[in-house]
């Protein structure tokens, strides 16, 4: 069994000391599904997510080198390396049992005065019509996007729901199990997705010019060249006949 309490948070050892205080842990019920659960607890005034994997899945999955905790706790934690904005971790660890995965869990502190960019839009919140916040918050998005496909990074669910923001506009990556790190036409497939996957929404919430803008951003050039009008006639059309 591994368990890594933030030295900062040494002062919640009784709540997130070992993985056993953990799994005891009780709170508000965020998310629950077959695998792993969601909880959220406050404690000093500050709030916190509790995420437990109470199974790796059947069959070989439970003997896979990096169980899907292991890879949210690392990848979030290359994100705050990069200077990408995300949420601070408290608490992570994993036990194993012949060599299988029995538990695990991850412990992140809440982002005070967010929301996710799929709530605003569902909400239809006005931000939404603010150019300048739509502009401030697309170059940070562009920039982080941009800061981890040039470590060979693709998020692989970058979805406007995986994105938060403050009420100072300010933006956060959060929840990425699935991101790993690629190379040659595996890597550009992969950049595509993540860019797909946000223009999935962008284009139904932004003007063109918006959409337009959000990639020169991204990619650093002034106006289009050839390989960036390929590529966005693959972002636009990825999701033909799946949709």
């Amino acid at each position: 069994m591994s368990w890594t309490l933030n030295p900062d948070y040494q002062a919640l050892a009784d709540d997130f000391g070992s993985l056993d205080a953990v799994f005891a842990l009780e709170g508000e019920r965020i998310t629950r599904d077959p695998l792993s659960d969601v909880i959220r607890i406050e404690r000093g005034g500050v709030r916190y997510y509790v995420k437990r994997y109470h199974s790796a899945g059947k069959g070989l999955r439970r003997y896979l080198p990096r169980p899907r905790v292991q890879a949210e706790w690392e990848n979030l934690r290359r994100f705050a390396d990069w200077g990408i904005a995300t949420a601070e971790i408290v608490g992570w660890g994993l036990q194993r049992r012949a060599g299988a995965f029995v538990r695990g869990a991850l412990i992140t502190r809440e982002l005070a005065n967010t929301e996710n960019l799929w709530i605003l839009d569902y909400q239809q919140d006005a931000r939404l019509r603010d150019r300048a916040w739509v502009d401030g918050v697309s170059r940070q998005l562009a920039s982080a996007t941009r800061c981890m496909h040039d470590h060979h990074f693709a998020h692989n669910d970058l979805k406007w729901r995986n994105l938060l923001v403050d009420d100072g506009g300010r933006l956060f990556f959060i929840d990425c199990p699935t991101g790993g790190f690629w190379y040659g036409p595996l890597l550009r497939y992969r950049i595509v997705k993540d860019l797909a996957c946000l223009d999935k929404v962008a284009k139904r919430v932004l003007s063109r010019s918006q959409r337009l803008r959000f990639y020169l951003q991204y990619s650093g050039h002034a106006r289009l060249d050839a390989g960036d009008r390929k590529r966005i006639r693959q972002i636009v059309k990825f999701f033909e006949g799946r949709e």
